[in-house]
């Protein structure tokens, strides 16, 4: 593009020669300069306007104003509700666990007393706040359940901190349970509860003719006739505390079960562990043979509580774990 300027006077010509990029870049920097200046002007304008309290021009500005104002308070109410409605879910999903948690406690034998500790409140000083009010345990929950509606900010953080300290004293019935369920399973374990030899009782328990003097004697075990290499497993887990040569019982395993109670088994062929070798229930202790006094291969298997003999068959009635475990 060229522009052409001429003097009256001088008679003389002057031309101008710009490009299309120059033209362009011209027309920008106007354009731009143009909305900084109006954007300054309706601002001061706008705000003149608002401050002293022109006739139409702050009535715009209210009404401008009020309705941000009413779709920022629409949506945060959108909002609020949605939370409302997911903080109603998990108070009634949190309900239903501490119903759960009480019929879980009652089957672990968990006392009363010994739950109080983790619903009573913390004593006075202790946290930024106190604690919600917790059911008495074993105490019946349930109820309609009741989103909250209309709910306020205020109104929510509480409930969400109520929710964080049942699910944590939920959390503590849990583990509780857990440990209580676990000292028992524990217990199962170290009972001799498992046969030592599969197959049947050749002797019980209790008064029997003696098989080799034919005279009336007590029978102190049980007799498991089995072929001479039979694996014998521990009946339940313990320490090995002797794998001794003994005159009746010939080659002799005893295991301590802890509580008094101890395993013995006698007349093997041949011991697979050692004294102060942990055994677990299940577990190859030795092989049956028919060492000792004895009239044929077989297993004699004792137990014995505080050094007196108990009938085998009291123990291996009682229900436990699978076997081998």
């Amino acid at each position: 593009m060229q522009i052409l300027i001429t003097h009256g006077r001088l008679a003389r010509v002057t031309a101008l020669q710009f490009s299309a990029w120059q033209i362009g870049l011209a027309a920008l920097t106007l354009v731009t300069a143009l909305l900084l200046l109006s954007g300054t002007i309706y601002h001061a304008i706008f705000l003149k306007a608002t401050r002293e309290g022109w006739p139409v021009v702050s009535q715009l500005v209210r009404l401008v104003v009020r309705d941000e104002i009413a779709q920022r308070e629409r949506y945060m109410r959108e909002n609020l509700d949605a939370m409302a409605q997911k903080v109603g879910e998990m108070q009634a999903k949190v309900v239903r666990l501490e119903a759960m948690g009480d019929r879980v406690t009652g089957l672990a034998g968990l006392k009363p007393e010994e739950l109080r500790a983790l619903d009573a409140p913390p004593a006075a000083g202790q946290g930024d706040k106190a604690a919600p009010r917790r059911a008495a345990p074993g105490g019946g929950k349930g109820g309609p359940y009741l989103p909250l509606r209309e709910a306020s900010m205020e109104q929510m953080l509480a409930a969400l901190s109520d929710l964080e300290a049942r699910a944590d004293g939920g959390a503590d019935r849990f583990m509780l349970a857990e440990a209580r369920l676990s000292e028992r399973r524990l217990q199962t374990l170290l009972v001799p509860s498992r046969a030592p030899v599969d197959g049947p009782v050749g002797s019980g328990f209790g008064m029997r003719y003696d098989p080799i003097t034919g005279r009336p004697a007590l029978h102190t075990g049980l007799d498991f006739p089995s072929e001479p290499g039979t694996p014998i497993m521990a009946a339940a887990g313990g320490v090995v505390i002797s794998t001794d040569q003994q005159q009746a019982y010939g080659l002799t395993v005893e295991v301590d079960h802890g509580n008094g109670l101890v395993t013995r088994y006698g007349h093997t062929s041949k011991v697979l562990v050692h004294p102060g070798d942990l055994v677990r229930r299940g577990q190859r202790i030795a092989l049956v043979g028919n060492s000792g006094r004895s009239t044929g291969p077989h297993l004699h298997f004792e137990v014995l509580l505080d050094g007196a003999p108990q009938n085998p068959a009291r123990f291996l009635a009682q229900p436990g774990p699978a076997k081998g475990r």
